[in-house]
């Protein structure tokens, strides 16, 4: 079975490199659902997805030739999509943003949490029903300043290890460890807020 599957990526692989246009079309459609979903995850923004996606797509058929094939067909694709959607990240005009100290917990002088922290004895889907959980949680998600939301979706919903994820931003592996960290602290006082005030 591995071998056969094998032989269909090579044969594929050849097709493309040729210019097959209808190896190109399939490959398409095989991706297009995955890809568009990582890019919207990434942007939110429909048209600024399919934008990503379609940018992509033409990179992806411009480089074919230089593809050595280490990876899965899929695994370098979703590098390219997400390639394509943090460069719109950056591209945009920087937006009012609620700073990051203000969602991370603060300490007084004795090491003790100023605030406390909400109680989860309830479960939350006796509290919400899942689909509103869900909704909160992108919301939560999107007010998120956009470098500890990007390194959170990358890390977290793409399962991106930290090595990856900081080559894609060009950064290094500790800061992406530091913005995770951050971003999911801030995630949790919102989730926090979101829930007291439901």
């Amino acid at each position: 079975m591995e071998l056969a599957v094998a032989y269909q990526s090579t044969e594929l692989l050849e097709r493309l490199r040729r210019g097959d246009d209808q190896a190109f079309a399939g490959l398409v459609r095989q991706h297009a659902g995955r890809m568009l979903a990582t890019a919207r995850r990434l942007l939110r923004s429909e048209d600024e997805a399919e934008d990503a996606v379609q940018e992509a797509f033409l990179s992806a058929a411009r480089a074919i030739a230089g593809f050595a094939g280490g990876s899965k067909v899929s695994t370098w694709l979703h590098r390219i999509v997400i390639n394509a959607a943090l460069m719109k990240l950056r591209s945009r005009k920087r937006r009012a943003e609620e700073p990051i100290e203000d969602l991370l917990p603060r300490f007084d002088a004795d090491g003790h949490r100023i605030g406390g922290t909400a109680t989860w004895e309830t479960p939350s889907d006796v509290l919400l029903e899942r689909r509103e959980t869900r909704a909160m949680v992108r919301r939560c998600i999107d007010r998120l300043p956009e470098r500890y939301r990007t390194v959170l979706l990358l890390r977290d919903i793409e399962e991106l290890d930290t090595q990856e994820a900081a080559d894609l931003l060009g950064t290094t592996a500790n800061t992406v460890k530091i913005r995770l960290h951050r971003a999911r602290q801030a995630l949790r006082t919102l989730l926090e807020r979101e829930l007291v005030d439901a």
